[in-house]
């Protein structure tokens, strides 16, 4: 690429946000490794790195050596020029988060999830957000993108939920419209589960493996999908709801139709009707059932259930291929259960895939929505000028 002393406008939006982008990527950086990579000249970048440390985007980062003993200037992205916000929507609870560009946490929350659902709970993830501001003091301008992780799936087209059985109200709203009007900023909105993946991807067991699936097993049953070291969604969102594999109860049946064979057949709900149809104590929770540790017929119950997620897992790996299975959930996460799946599977398939409990735990959603954000904060930086605050933002100088 040829100098440009004075580019039009447009054109410098473009440029400045592909340095800062590289930055991103790559940084800590120097202005001539910057050059290399931008095609840019080292005139134009000292005067593009400039206007960014000005604007509050850029810090030096230290020195490296060069040939000789010369020695070059680094640069990084300042973490705090810009911040995104991350929730996991739960039936029972909120987990949410403000995050800077490192992907640091800065103000994190968990309160009860607005019973009342609908336009509650986008009130309520405002209200949250606004709390974390206050909390940590950063300006609400400062916030340039939010991911929410929903218990549903949402259409990539319409960007309609479907499928939220334990939230009401959810279905009949443009949540992602609504929480863009209420917060000032983009909203991205996802399957929980499938943030759960993106979360393993970031900061769990799915860390450099490109085919992986995340199972969650809890009050019902789901999983994220990433192939090829994307996040798999499929025509209508629906990619990765496995509870309506035909396995565990018959899928013609009305009574498994609603929430799907499988999940009828291993949910909780499920799990306590196995354990009290074999005479066990009525009315425990699945938490108290796998505290039973000397309890024959608990013994049996996760057998049953390790043997029917065993066979859905060959389903799984015949159409996806993973090289690992990540577990979380309530139940997912119990290792009573993922030892006697893992002991079931060489059983059922020649080459069974490796099998862990996620270290994130109930975390793994909220990562997800905070790499998410950061991840469509990257893109962003790419858009045709004017399409996203950001890009008005990198170009205004806007404070935070």
């Amino acid at each position: 690429m040829t100098d440009i002393a004075t580019p039009a406008p447009f054109t410098r939006q473009i440029i400045t946000r592909t340095v800062l982008r590289a930055i991103f990527e790559h940084g800590p950086i120097s202005r001539a490794e910057l050059a290399r990579l931008t095609g840019l000249s080292k005139q134009s970048m000292s005067e593009i790195v400039r206007q960014l440390e000005s604007e509050g985007w850029l810090r030096v980062s230290g020195r490296t050596q060069g040939a000789i003993g010369r020695s070059a200037v680094t640069y990084e992205l300042e973490p705090h020029r810009a911040f995104v916000f991350g929730a996991d929507v739960g039936g029972t609870k909120i987990h949410a988060a403000l995050a800077d560009l490192a992907g640091d946490i800065i103000a994190e929350t968990i309160e009860p999830t607005d019973p009342r659902g609908g336009e509650h709970i986008a009130d309520q993830l405002a209200r949250i957000e606004t709390a974390l501001l206050q909390q940590s003091g950063i300006a609400k301008t400062a916030v340039e993108m939010g991911v929410i992780g929903i218990p549903g799936a949402i259409h990539p087209k319409t960007r309609r939920l479907t499928m939220v059985p334990n939230i009401a109200g959810l279905t009949e709203l443009a949540l992602e419209d609504g929480l863009r009007d209420r917060l000032g900023h983009d909203i991205l909105i996802d399957n929980d589960v499938n943030l759960a993946a993106l979360g393993e991807q970031w900061l769990g067991d799915g860390r450099n493996i490109d085919n992986f699936v995340f199972v969650a097993l809890g009050t019902g049953i789901g999983m994220g999908i990433i192939n090829e070291g994307r996040l798999i969604h499929g025509a209508r969102g629906g990619a990765g709801e496995i509870s309506t594999l035909p396995l565990g109860a018959d899928p013609f049946d009305p009574r498994s139709f609603a929430a799907g064979a499988l999940e009828s057949a291993i949910g909780s709900v499920a799990i306590r009707g196995r354990y009290e149809a074999l005479g066990g104590t009525p009315g425990l929770t699945v938490r108290d059932m796998f505290e039973r540790k000397d309890d024959p017929l608990v013994f049996m119950v996760i057998d049953e259930v390790a043997r029917i997620v065993a066979t859905s897992l060959v389903a799984i790996a015949a159409v996806v291929d993973p090289e690992r299975i990540i577990f979380g959930g309530s139940v997912g996460a119990r290792p009573e259960l993922v030892e006697r799946i893992i002991s079931h599977l060489p059983r059922c398939m020649p080459a069974p895939p490796a099998c862990s409990i996620s270290p994130l735990g109930s975390k793994a959603g909220l990562y997800g929505a905070i790499a998410a954000a950061l991840d469509r904060f990257r893109r962003t930086l790419f858009e045709i000028p004017g399409h996203s605050e950001l890009a008005k933002a990198s170009m205004a100088g806007k404070t935070s």
